[in-house]
C-alpha cells in the first residue's frame, strides 16, 4: 500500500508543489498581520508618526486579512482535490488487486465487508486528507512560526506557552486514543450491519416463512446500538476538547497580563508594549485556533487510521499468478483427477479419495447428496482452488498455472443461475473479451436457438440488457452461449435445469445437447444423464 501511495503522490507531484506554498502563504499570512499592527498601535502611541506609512501599513494589514480568506480557501480546495487524487488512485489499485485475488479471499471475506472496505474506508482516507493530516501539518507549521514570533516579542510569554503546550498536547492524546478505540469499535458495528444486509435479502423467503423476523431485528438491533454507543463515546471526546482550549487561551491571556505587571522583573521578562501587548493577545488566539482545529481533526484523523489497517490488510492478501507457466498438451487426456481432498480454509474436508479420468469427446454426470462437494469439484477443475490433497490435470497441466485468458477456451461453465454484467445483450456473451467477434457470437446464438428473439430486440444484440427482457429458461439459454462462445474443449455444466418447468428445460436439454456435440462435457443433472445415457459417477462427500 505504501508504494501504491508513493506511486500516486509522484503522479501528482506538481499538485503537491502547490499545494506546499498555498500552506506556506497561509502561514505567512498568519502572521504577518499582528507584527503590522503592533507597529501601527506602538506609532500612533509615541505620538511620532507620519501619516503617509501609517496609511500603507493599514492598507497592508487590511489587504492581509481579506487575503487570508482567498488563501485559505484555495488551501482547502487544494487538500480537497489532493485528498481526491489519492482516493481516486487507491482505488484504482484496489479494482485491480481484486481482479488478482483467488476465490479463497471471496469466500472467507463477506460481500457486505469488501463493500465497506471500498466505500467506507476509503472516504474516511478521503476524509484524512480533506481535513485530516495535511491540515494538520499545516496547523502545526502555523503553531511553530507563531512560537518563534512570541518568543522574539516577549520571551516570557514564549516560556508560558512551551509550559502550556505539552499540557495540552498530552490532553489531545488522551482524547486520541479514546475516539481512535471508538471509532474501531464503530467500523466493526458497521462492517457487521452491511454483512446482515445481503445475508437478509438473500433468505427473505426462509424468513417469513419461518417467522424469523423478531430474530433479525435483534441482530440488527445490536450492530446498530454498538454502532452508536461508540459515535457517541466519539462525539463526547470532540465535543469537551473544542471548550477545554478556548477557555485554556483566555486564562493564559490573563496569566500574561497579570504577570507583566506584577514586579519589574517580569515586566522586563515580558517585554511588552502597548503595541506587542495588542499583537501578542492576537498570536495567542492565533496559536489556539489551529490547535482547536487539530482537536476538531483528531476524529477524522482516527477514523481514517482505523480505515487504514483494513486497506493494509486487503493489500497484503495474497494474489494469483496473471501470467501462468503451464501450457496444455492437446494430446493429453482432457481430465484427470488423482486422488483428491479438498475443505475450505480450516474446515474439514468437504470429499476424500476423488479419483476420476475422462477422456475426449465424453460426457460424464456427476451426482450424488447435497453437500457432498459436487460444485467445489468443478471449482477445483476450474483452477479456482487448490486440493488439500492428490491432484488435477487439464490437459496434462495443473488447472491453477493455465494462464487467465487460456482458461476460457479450455473452461466453458454453464452456472446454476445466470449472472448478468452491465452493458448489452451481447456483452452478456463476450463479457466484453476483444477475442470474441460478433460472427462467433451469432454462432452461439443460433446454437442455443436465441438468435431470432435477439435480434427482434429494438436494438438487437446492441440493446441494454434487463433481466426482464428473457425469460428464466432464456437467461440459462444465454449462459450456454456464453460459455461456448470461445469454442472451449470442456463444458462445465452445474445442474443448470433445477427450477425449470418442463417445456423450458427440454429448450434448455436442447441446446445443452447440441453444445455437448463434439466436446467433453461433466454435468450435474440427472436429466442430462437420461437424456444422454453417458456414464455416470456418484460422489457421497468421503470417497468415489
Amino acid at each position: 500500500m505504501r508504494n501504491i501511495v508513493w506511486q500516486i503522490l509522484r503522479k501528482n507531484s506538481l499538485l503537491l508543489f502547490i499545494l506546499i506554498l498555498a500552506i506556506i502563504a497561509s502561514i505567512a499570512i498568519s502572521v504577518t498581520p499582528p507584527l503590522i499592527l503592533q507597529y501601527i498601535v506602538d506609532s500612533l502611541v509615541s505620538g511620532s508618526f507620519s501619516t503617509y506609512p501609517l496609511l500603507i501599513a493599514g492598507i497592508v494589514y487590511f489587504a492581509l486579512n481579506a487575503g487570508s480568506g482567498l488563501v485559505d480557501a484555495l488551501k482547502e480546495t487544494l487538500i480537497t482535490v489532493f485528498g481526491q487524487k489519492i482516493t481516486h488512485g487507491l482505488r484504482s489499485a484496489m479494482c485491480h488487486r481484486l481482479d488478482d485475488l483467488p476465490a479463497a479471499y471471496f469466500v472467507g471475506h463477506e460481500a457486505g465487508a469488501v463493500t465497506s472496505l471500498f466505500v467506507n474506508d476509503v472516504d474516511t482516507l478521503e476524509n484524512l486528507f480533506d481535513s485530516g493530516v495535511v491540515s494538520m501539518i499545516a496547523d502545526a507549521f502555523t503553531i511553530f512560526s507563531i512560537l518563534a514570533v512570541v518568543f522574539h516579542l516577549s520571551p516570557g510569554l514564549g516560556i508560558l506557552l512551551c509550559i502550556c503546550l505539552p499540557l495540552l498536547f498530552l490532553l489531545t492524546r488522551y482524547f486520541q486514543k479514546r475516539m481512535l478505540q471508538a471509532q474501531r469499535d464503530n467500523r466493526i458495528a458497521v462492517s457487521r450491519t452491511n454483512e446482515l444486509i445481503p445475508e437478509t435479502v438473500h433468505n427473505i423467503r426462509t424468513i417469513h416463512t419461518c417467522q424469523q423476523e423478531h430474530y433479525l431485528r435483534q441482530r440488527y438491533g445490536r450492530t446498530i446500538r454498538a454502532s452508536f454507543n461508540a459515535m457517541e463515546r466519539s462525539n463526547f471526546c470532540d465535543s469537551i476538547y473544542s471548550p477545554i482550549i478556548i477557555t485554556s487561551c483566555t486564562v493564559i491571556i490573563c496569566l500574561m497580563m497579570t504577570l507583566s505587571v506584577s514586579s519589574p522583573s517580569l515586566q522586563e521578562l515580558f517585554g511588552m508594549t502597548v503595541g506587542s501587548v495588542v499583537a501578542l493577545i492576537a498570536y495567542v488566539r492565533r496559536i489556539f485556533s489551529p490547535l482547536e482545529s487539530i482537536g476538531m481533526e483528531i476524529q477524522n484523523i482516527q477514523s481514517a487510521v482505523a480505515g487504514i489497517g483494513r486497506l493494509k490488510d486487503f493489500f497484503a492478501e495474497p494474489v494469483q499468478e496473471r501470467n501462468g507457466t503451464m501450457e496444455p498438451v492437446p494430446a493429453s487426456v482432457p481430465l484427470v483427477i488423482d486422488d483428491a481432498a479438498f475443505g475450505y480454509g480450516r474446515e474439514k474436508n468437504i470429499f476424500r479419495h476423488i479419483s476420476l479420468t475422462v477422456n475426449a469427446g465424453e460426457m460424464v454426470t456427476i451426482t450424488g447428496r447435497t453437500g457432498a462437494g459436487k460444485s467445489t469439484l468443478f471449482k477445483l477443475i476450474l483452477g479456482l482452488y487448490r486440493p488439500r490433497e492428490g491432484q488435477i490435470r487439464i490437459f496434462g497441466c495443473d488447472p491453477c498455472q493455465l494462464p487467465p485468458p487460456l482458461r476460457r477456451q479450455i473452461f466453458g461453465y454453464v452456472e446454476q443461475q445466470f449472472h448478468a454484467i452491465s452493458g448489452t445483450i451481447a456483452d452478456q456473451i463476450s463479457l466484453k473479451d476483444q477475442r470474441v467477434t460478433p460472427e462467433a457470437i451469432e454462432k452461439a446464438l443460433r446454437l442455443v436457438g436465441l438468435w431470432d428473439t435477439c435480434c427482434a430486440l429494438p436494438q438487437g444484440l446492441a440493446t441494454p440488457f434487463r433481466p426482464e427482457l428473457f425469460s428464466r429458461g432464456q437467461s440459462q439459454l444465454l449462459s450456454i452461449a456464453r460459455a461456448v462462445v470461445l469454442n472451449p474443449q470442456i463444458l462445465l455444466f452445474d445442474e443448470i435445469t433445477a427450477n425449470l418447468d418442463s417445456l423450458t428445460e427440454s429448450q434448455v436439454l436442447h441446446a445443452l445437447q447440441a453444445a455437448a456435440r463434439d466436446r467433453t462435457v461433466l454435468s450435474i443433472s440427472h436429466r442430462l444423464y437420461e437424456a444422454s445415457g453417458e456414464r455416470m459417477i456418484v460422489m457421497n462427500g468421503r470417497e468415489s
